[in-house]
């Protein structure tokens, strides 16, 4: 009897496939034209009580600037206490003329039009020309100076008059890219770095706290406050510049700076400003308050080169405005006409006094994403609240007394979202391409090297490294060198336009085709919404019925 075939083995367990991969995990984040999460965009105004509040809050940021500038240049000048606040006044008066001309008539973007750093460097150039040096009496040389000034600017103004309302800015723009923008608009924000924590530095005991507390306010306290999102996410700067105000006048009176040097009661005292006691209780400021201006050829062209320099940055700052308005990318006609009312404001500056010119105000467009309301109403309303102090200016010096190490520490903050706006624009870009990383890399390094080295030369040298016997010359090749955003975005631009541009997927790696819709006015329906101007709105209603 033949035996049984022995059992066959048994096959082998087959290892259970490995779970697929979920689809949604390997998907990078899709780009967005329009920044979502904005809580009132720029056609979006919020309930009027709540309006006001942030559109004061607006007010208060835009006041360290404001105090800033003056503090720097009337001393020199040969002015006091009274000249600066009338000058803080003015700046306040001008500044809120200027932001409604450019909310109204301009971009139509919700931005603060104030005075800008760029201008300082040729003002104090002005002031140390031969023909003041030797005038004995201060207020003659203030008087002097001034009027100096007032004509320089007039005459800086016609550059971006010319520029803006004759659309040659806006041919400029057209070759502007996604990826030539980044730093453009990231050193806009991240070039101000030295007036950040250097600043808070100057007194830590009042910069420190509020840093700290702005920072707690805005981002965390939301998260553990169920009531935290509304009020602390919208209305900290204001929770924080009470609080932290309140401490350093409990400092000043207590007699923590008695015997502390006078560089450091300027800083962290609240009553050494000299605002208040030489500010009027009522005054109006009116054009040529100084006298007729004067003009000299060299300090004209000088003063050109920086109302150039001082248009390439507020080109960036409108992009960053747009985005934290949640509003499309502006058309390059749109940015034309916005520079043509900036010169409208800077030639407002040289009628009425204030020592500087015009610009966007980098500040106020990081308050933009803390609050993540980008009304164009609110910021309307920051322009009345402006002229208003500006008249009343007793009232209006109290405010603008706030310590300067409590702006610092502000600045902190929204000077950093202003940067990252900037490099939010990398998401339409091939970060994979090698020129896109060559061009980011070097653009970057170069905005932020050579403006070192020429800043590092004058802080040595006394004067910057084109040093010849025509001062106006010097300025006019030093000046544009030492701003980031300058050097920067002239570099990206051009080595964005001559680089493999015959290459047709360099077209999509530097993200050229996201703005296409947005080259002209009429290709997307929506830039009708966000920047047509009111009359052509009335009209156009007029037509449809």
């Amino acid at each position: 009897m033949a035996a049984a075939p022995a059992p066959a083995p048994a096959p082998a367990p087959v290892p259970a496939p490995a779970p697929a991969p979920k689809v949604d995990e390997l998907q990078p984040h899709p780009p967005k034209e329009q920044l979502p999460g904005v809580s009132f965009c720029i056609t979006s105004p919020p309930p009027w009580p709540e309006a006001i509040i942030l559109g004061f809050q607006h007010f208060v940021v835009m006041l360290g600037t404001t105090v800033i500038i003056p503090s720097a240049l009337v001393p020199q000048m040969g002015g006091g206490n009274e000249e600066k606040a009338r000058i803080v006044q003015t700046i306040l008066f001008v500044t809120g003329i200027n932001t409604l001309f450019q909310t109204f008539f301009g971009t139509r973007l919700p931005v603060v039009m104030g005075g800008s750093y760029v201008f300082v460097a040729p003002t104090i150039s002005i002031v140390l020309a031969g023909r003041y040096t030797n005038e004995a009496d201060p207020r003659t040389k203030f008087l002097r100076t001034m009027r100096g000034t007032q004509g320089a600017l007039l005459i800086a103004s016609t550059v971006q008059i010319i520029l803006g309302f004759s659309g040659l800015w806006r041919n400029v723009l057209r070759l502007l890219s996604p990826l030539s923008a980044v730093p453009l608009v990231a050193l806009v924000g991240f070039g101000l770095y030295e007036l950040g924590f250097p600043g808070v530095a100057k007194c830590v005991e009042v910069g420190l706290p509020e840093l700290l507390l702005l920072v707690a306010s805005s981002q965390y306290l939301p998260q553990v406050l169920h009531f935290g999102k509304k009020v602390f996410g919208q209305f900290s700067v204001l929770f924080t510049v009470a609080i932290v105000w309140l401490y350093a006048y409990i400092l000043t009176i207590s007699g923590a700076y008695k015997n502390s040097p006078s560089k450091t009661q300027v800083h962290c005292r609240v009553d050494r400003s000299g605002l208040i006691s030489g500010a009027p209780w009522i005054r109006v400021p009116y054009p040529f308050q100084w006298g007729p201006p004067t003009f000299d050829a060299g300090e004209a062209f000088a003063m050109m080169m920086t109302s150039f320099i001082a248009l390439v940055e507020s080109t960036g700052a409108f992009i960053a405005a747009s985005r934290y308005a949640s509003a499309t990318m502006i058309p390059p006609s749109i940015i034309s006409r916005g520079i043509g009312w900036q010169g409208i404001g800077i030639l407002l500056d040289s009628f009425f006094g204030t020592a500087s010119g015009t610009s966007v105000l980098a500040e106020n467009i990081g308050l933009l994403a803390l609050t993540r309301a980008g009304s164009r109403r609110v910021v309307q309303i920051s322009a009345g609240f402006m002229i208003f102090f500006s008249v009343l200016g007793k009232f209006g010096a109290l405010f603008a007394s706030i310590p300067l190490p409590i702006f610092a520490a502000m600045y902190c903050v929204f000077f950093a979202y202003v940067g990252a706006v900037g490099l939010s624009y990398l998401q339409f870009c091939n970060l994979n391409s090698f020129r896109t990383i060559f061009i980011l890399g070097f653009s970057f390094f170069m905005g932020l090297s050579v403006p070192q080295y020429f800043n590092e030369f004058t802080a040595a040298a006394g004067h910057g490294p084109i040093h010849t016997g025509a001062r106006w010359f010097n300025d006019m090749i030093n000046i544009p060198f030492s701003s980031k955003p300058f050097v920067g975005g002239l570099v990206a631009y051009v080595l964005d336009n001559t680089i493999q541009t015959k290459d047709g997927a360099v077209r999509k790696d530097r993200g050229y085709h996201w703005w296409d819709k947005s080259r002209s006015f009429k290709k997307d329906p929506r830039s009708e919404e966000y920047y047509s101007l009111p009359l052509n709105k009335f009209f156009h209603a007029i037509r449809s019925q």
